[in-house]
């Protein structure tokens, strides 16, 4: 293994390590406290004040070891981009909800339109600057690209806008989005540097900085992500996909992400149409599993278990 893989690693990981006893103290004294819905899950009722907006520790080992690299690894701007731009949207709307107190945040057609303007700059770049092909590799082909044609942009606007969401939603228990995206980015770090492709510093960095950060936000947390690291691991995760030409694998690897998202589309459909009757007992659907009996800790172990298995699986494909 060379150093490029390595060193993004432990960079990445002692930034988070190093910044945690800073960063959480200073987010209580600002009173950046989740609020836990009141009719929710009963047990989350105690993790009402525990700090949250700690993505920017994530953002923090992810931004610092990428700039150690993005002289010599140009096609990690793209993937820091989308990262970074997303992180800051989550960011806005942590600060908004918590500082401001607006319970809100930012309103869901200003959510919309930043992330709209963050992917058309993204989609821009990579077709225009990086001359990334959007041809999309297809699991288990063989190595077949798929072209299909003027429907690319669409599908990444879909695809781009769909990750970030999925992982938003996945962010509800205690280490349950950094576990699950800790192992995509692993995924993601091992065909980086089978295949060359010139990403692997910012794929190690970030798992790096979210195994620095599972050791805060492991339950119990100490703090809680926010959307700023969600949003953060979202655009991580469909920007690197991109630049690979995988998105198609994010269905495949992101699948828990996939099973959030839609939990809470088809609730809101569901609870609609029937006039009020719900599908699952609580969405998104890590919810419905504690109001089942299990436990968060078994939640998150199940759900980090699904994607590792998805992830073996995914490897096969590539």
């Amino acid at each position: 293994m060379s150093s490029h893989v390595v060193i993004p690693v432990l960079i990445s990981f002692a930034v988070s390590l190093v910044l945690g006893p800073v960063v959480i103290p200073f987010l209580r004294k600002l009173k950046m406290g989740q609020t836990e819905r009141e009719d929710g899950v009963q047990s989350h009722l105690k993790k009402a004040g525990t700090p949250t907006m700690g993505g920017i520790i994530i953002l923090a080992g992810i931004i610092v070891t990428s700039l150690f690299y993005v002289k010599d690894y140009p096609k990690i701007i793209p993937v820091l981009f989308l990262t970074v731009a997303f992180g800051l949207i989550g960011f806005l709307d942590d600060y908004l909800k918590v500082v401001m107190k607006r319970s809100d945040g930012l309103y869901p057609m200003q959510k919309m339109a930043l992330q709209i303007i963050v992917t058309a700059v993204f989609a821009y770049y990579i077709v225009r600057v990086a001359d990334i092909p959007l041809t999309l590799l297809v699991p288990f082909s063989g190595g077949y690209y798929w072209d299909i044609g003027p429907l690319a942009i669409p599908v990444l606007f879909i695809a781009v806008i769909g990750t970030v969401n999925g992982t938003n939603f996945t962010d509800g228990l205690d280490g349950l989005a950094s576990s699950v995206t800790v192992l995509v980015a692993t995924f993601f770090t091992v065909v980086a540097i089978g295949t060359k492709s010139g990403i692997e510093p910012i794929t190690c960095a970030v798992v790096g900085a979210l195994l620095g950060f599972l050791l805060f936000n492991v339950y119990p947390a100490s703090v809680f992500m926010g959307d700023t690291g969600s949003l953060a691991l979202g655009g991580f995760v469909a920007g690197t996909a991109y630049m690979m030409q995988m998105p198609l694998f994010i269905i495949i690897v992101g699948f828990i992400y996939l099973v959030e998202v839609a939990s809470v589309m088809l609730q809101v459909a569901y609870f609609k149409k029937t006039g009020g009757k719900r599908l699952f007992k609580m969405a998104p659907i890590h919810h419905h599993f504690e109001l089942c009996g299990w436990s968060e800790t078994r939640v998150v172990a199940v759900f980090s278990i699904v994607t590792a298995i998805l992830c073996l699986i995914a490897l096969m494909g590539v």
